[in-house]
């Protein structure tokens, strides 16, 4: 006879009618959590008043902890409980005012068995936009079908229709009409060029370096081998320990001399006193000691690009690595040579970051890299975040100007007056408690091609598109910067046939990575390019507004 201890597995909750259940992701760190909490709850408020206007209830899966001061789900184990809790039938609403961790949820949202819907709140203050893209992205690439809608206020009709049609029918529609699959391609020097850098990336191979995967929860920014490999790119697993002992073998004065050099190119640099909330010199001295290991490591293993996770491993024990990161990007940089001195690494050219290791944006930088160098173009890239946006008239025309924005990390080329023209000032304690500087400044107007790398269906998915960044007023500019994070770079980003809704609801990502052209017809030629590349090497593309292919 056995005495084997069988688990028998409670019943399933049973939800009432018109009824659903709101979820919200937070942020790992305490601090963010308690600050976004404010903004969460006006965003809670007005959803239940939206559900009550058509009858329905919404009700919280989850406490809010008076001990903690929030009512954020904060790990993955918590989210795990939380499901448990909610009828797997039942309506679920993904609530996002603040930059989330799409794992705390995403173990629940895979297998819940009932409708879902993602909702943000449209505004600058907390990266809530940011965190509902990346969720989104992580649902797309699991295969997991759900709903999306945003609102500044709650009471637009667009908001309204939207809720109303998730609750009767499960789903929300939304316009997709700028997005069309990549035609046959016309003959000519931009397509051979793509399709000869693709043959060689399948032959020669091209290895990035990743220092630690999957950072703050981004499930999206992870890229099997099975699906990599296939395009000739390759990882090296890399260590963020490795990079700090690293850095505590660059002697001072190598440091010292990154300083000189930046000082010389007229970085400013806003210094204070106080660690906790200022930035210091001994801040900027390791970041640059983080600048030099990076290029080092890069260079034992032999990487055409890197990534530094940072969030969260680093984040309590050294200053942010956004600074060494907007150095790495752009081609004019502090020159760094080998460990005995014989060879300077990578010398006149980037060496490109993907910034929180985002293997999509790895894969697109090292495509753009050697497009941009083939055309004799300034290779540097820019990950930015989808961070917010706001009418403005531009050239006597009303736009949708968006603010795209990330901490710190854009290479001086981007910015307007490079190096002379950006100010490093610290990242917040919210964030980032052991501070670090900046690469801060405006993004120069100009054309630009944009895309995205993603995850649908199993396989790899191209979005690409054109789009101008637009000079703005000192005043608007100022203002942007208020509402969002004024330490960090901005760019006034109008995208080309493109809607402010038509891109929330297609964009499969909390990033989009952008790259400067001379003028608009080289930017046609260079997506042109870049849409034969990654053709060539079996990726979906798909073009996104009006392109000149």
């Amino acid at each position: 006879m056995t005495d084997y201890r069988i688990p028998t597995l409670a019943p399933e909750p049973v939800a009432p009618p018109q009824t659903a259940y709101l979820v919200a992701s937070g942020d790992l760190r305490p601090s963010a959590n308690l600050a976004g909490w404010p903004t969460q709850q006006l965003l809670e408020k007005s959803l239940h008043d939206a559900f009550a206007g058509l009858g329905w209830t919404l009700v919280r899966a989850h406490e809010v902890d008076p001990v903690k001061g929030h009512g954020f789900i904060d790990s993955q184990r918590y989210g795990i409980e939380v499901f448990r809790a909610v009828p797997k039938d039942a309506p679920v609403v993904v609530a996002e005012a603040v930059w989330q961790y799409s794992h705390h949820v995403l173990a629940g949202l895979r297998s819940h068995r009932g409708p879902i819907l993602t909702v943000a709140n449209f505004d600058g203050t907390w990266p809530g936009l940011v965190g509902l893209l990346g969720l989104n992205a992580g649902l797309t690439k699991m295969g997991r079908a759900y709903s999306t809608i945003w609102s500044a206020e709650f009471t637009d009709e667009f908001f309204l229709d939207g809720i109303g049609s998730w609750v009767e029918t499960g789903t929300i529609t939304h316009d997709d009409s700028h997005v069309r699959p990549l035609p046959p391609l016309p003959a000519g020097p931009a397509r051979d060029l793509g399709v000869a850098l693709a043959d060689q990336l399948r032959a020669d191979k091209a290895v990035i370096g990743v220092f630690d995967e999957g950072c703050m929860g981004m499930y999206n920014a992870i890229i099997d081998d099975e699906l990599l490999n296939p395009l000739g790119v390759y990882k090296e697993r890399l260590s963020q320990s490795a990079l700090y002992a690293e850095m505590l073998k660059v002697p001072d004065a190598e440091a010292a001399a990154v300083r000189r050099w930046l000082d010389d190119a007229g970085l400013r640099f806003e210094f204070g006193t106080d660690e906790a909330t200022e930035l210091t010199e001994r801040q900027v001295h390791e970041q640059l000691k983080m600048y030099i290991a990076a290029l080092r490591i890069a260079d034992d293993f032999g990487c055409a690009a890197i990534g530094i996770q940072y969030q969260q491993g680093l984040k309590d024990l050294t200053p942010a690595s956004d600074l060494p990161e907007g150095l790495l990007n752009n081609v004019a940089r502090p020159p760094v040579r080998s460990r005995d001195g014989s060879r300077e690494l990578y010398a006149g050219a980037p060496l490109p970051h993907f910034n929180e290791a985002d293997e999509g944006v790895a894969v697109d930088a090292l495509v753009t890299n050697r497009i941009w160098t083939a055309m004799n173009l300034d290779p540097a890239t820019t990950l930015h975040d989808v961070r917010w946006g706001d009418t403005y008239v531009v050239d006597g025309r009303e736009e949708f100007v968006w603010v795209y924005e990330i901490s710190g990390s854009v290479p001086a080329s981007h910015l307007d007056g490079g190096y002379a023209g950006a100010t490093s000032l610290r990242q917040g304690p919210v964030f980032f408690p052991a501070g670090g500087g900046t690469l801060s400044g405006v993004s120069k107007p100009g054309e630009i091609v944009w895309s995205r790398l993603y995850i649908a269906g199993a396989a790899l998915h191209l979005d690409i598109g054109r789009a101008t960044v637009v000079s703005l007023p000192a005043a608007e500019t100022a203002r942007r910067r208020a509402a969002t994070n004024p330490e960090w770079p901005i760019a006034h980003v109008v995208l080309h046939g493109i809607t402010r809704d038509q891109f929330m609801a297609r964009h499969k990502a909390n990033h989009v990575q952008i790259a400067y052209a001379p003028d608009a017809v080289t930017a046609d030629d260079a997506l042109l390019a870049k849409a034969a590349m990654f053709d060539r090497l079996g990726v979906e593309v798909h073009l996104c507004g009006d392109t000149a292919v």
